[in-house]
């Protein structure tokens, strides 16, 4: 029903300890004392009441009280089932006029009256924010300790920062914690998000304390509040799930500000077994590609049609009107998207060499995949795709291909 363990998390101690998997540097480092104060916003759609108050209980026993400003709490229509509706409405309400007690008018409650998707949700919770910055996470999370010190300092230091934390994962099953290292928020075509490297001069610093460029963030991000707005915050043409992280990473960029990774912060995030809002999740997240594609990547903006399967024109998908969003780029002067492919991220492949594209087809059998899986003894391998004519293709160790005249189709796809 939720994704991961709520009868193990409803056993577990609100404040139970998490090891801290920081590089020990991090412990060393001083930061000022008069840091911008923060808003945390969690985000949540039929969660476990056990994990919203041990995401609550988290931020506010591991942030210096001068720095909280306050917790927004978005429930973006968690279902009316009996299970949800009351652990979410009456019991959260009970926790948080008992967390009133404690600290009188910290707890913030937002709830959508339909959903409206994650990134309305995030906007209505950037909305309700008073601090000086505001951390928009999903409400499946613990922070570790001293997790807004090093953000709250390197905005103080730069206010046009987007930054994320380094998340660790929260085993759905278990809810034990596997530490994961530094490494930058990437993407695909099809906008699905990745890690990858940082680039060569983060690693010459040798210091993995040190905050790394990163092209993009995966969906947990830290502000300057009113420069979020000044930026045009979130793109509330987005639907449902997908694609708005990217869509921010890139603006970002294009537009005068920058995204970075902060090692010295952490958080860790529960990898559900699945997610809540749609059993599809590429229904959405393809729309909403195609609508960054078409505001943001100039001439490179079909190679998201690519990235998808679809035709370069009339693909017959309703991205919504994106009018204000080409107003806002030019009036916030953005760069072109080839210069964030040559200064962010170079290693995302531009598919210049492209021959054609489409999908893998069995023709002589349609109801059968295109091979029986792999040879015994070789290793799974990913290709890239191109289309040749009235060509066959062996496919051999290490993506070799070697082709043979035929006649077996007309169309004939093959991996390289």
């Amino acid at each position: 029903m939720y994704g991961y363990n709520a009868f193990l998390s409803d056993r577990l101690p609100l404040n139970r300890e998490i090891p801290d998997t920081r590089d020990p540097k991090c412990a060393n480092h001083q930061y000022p004392h008069d840091l911008p104060t923060i808003s945390v916003v969690l985000i949540y759609l039929d969660e476990a009441l056990s994990i919203i108050k041990r995401a609550v209980r988290s931020i506010i026993d591991k942030t210096p009280q001068r720095l909280l400003k306050d917790i927004i709490l978005v429930d973006d229509h968690s279902s009316n089932v009996s299970a949800f509706a009351e652990d979410l409405k009456e019991k959260l309400d009970a926790y948080i006029s008992f967390i009133d007690e404690e600290r009188p008018g910290l707890l913030k409650r937002v709830r959508h009256l339909e959903q409206l998707g994650l990134t309305q949700a995030r906007l209505s919770g950037w909305r309700e924010a008073e601090g000086d910055v505001v951390a928009i996470l999903d409400a499946h999370i613990e922070v570790h300790v001293e997790w807004a010190e090093p953000l709250l300092a390197r905005i103080k230091e730069d206010r046009t920062l987007v930054l994320t934390p380094v998340f660790d994962k929260v085993h759905f099953d278990d809810l034990t914690v596997t530490r994961y290292w530094p490494s930058t928020n990437a993407f695909d075509w099809a906008l699905w998000c990745m890690y990858e490297s940082f680039r060569p001069e983060w690693y010459a610093l040798k210091d993995e304390t040190q905050p790394g460029k990163s092209p993009s963030i995966m969906g947990i991000l830290v502000v300057d509040r009113l420069f979020f707005g000044e930026i045009g915050a979130l793109d509330g043409g987005m639907k449902i799930y997908g694609g708005e992280n990217v869509e921010l990473g890139i603006r970002v960029w294009l537009c005068g500000g920058s995204v970075e990774v902060i090692p010295c912060s952490k958080i860790a995030h529960i990898e559900r077994a699945h997610k809540p809002y749609l059993p599809d999740l590429s229904i959405t997240m393809k729309r909403n590609a195609l609508r960054v594609a078409e505001v943001w990547m100039d001439e490179y903006k079909h190679n998201v049609n690519i990235a998808w399967n679809l035709p370069l024109k009339d693909h017959g998908i309703d991205i919504g009107d994106v009018s204000e969003r080409k107003k806002l780029r030019k009036s916030l002067n953005c760069k072109p998207f080839q210069w964030y492919l040559d200064n962010v991220y170079p290693m995302l492949d531009p598919l210049g060499d492209l021959l054609g594209y489409g999908a893998l087809v069995n023709d002589l059998k349609m109801d059968l995949c295109i091979d029986q899986g792999p040879v015994p003894g070789t290793h799974l391998f990913y290709m890239d795709v191109i289309i040749l004519v009235h060509r066959t293709v062996i496919i051999e160790p290490a993506g070799r291909s070697t082709l043979e005249a035929s006649s077996l189709t007309s169309t004939t796809v093959i991996a390289v």
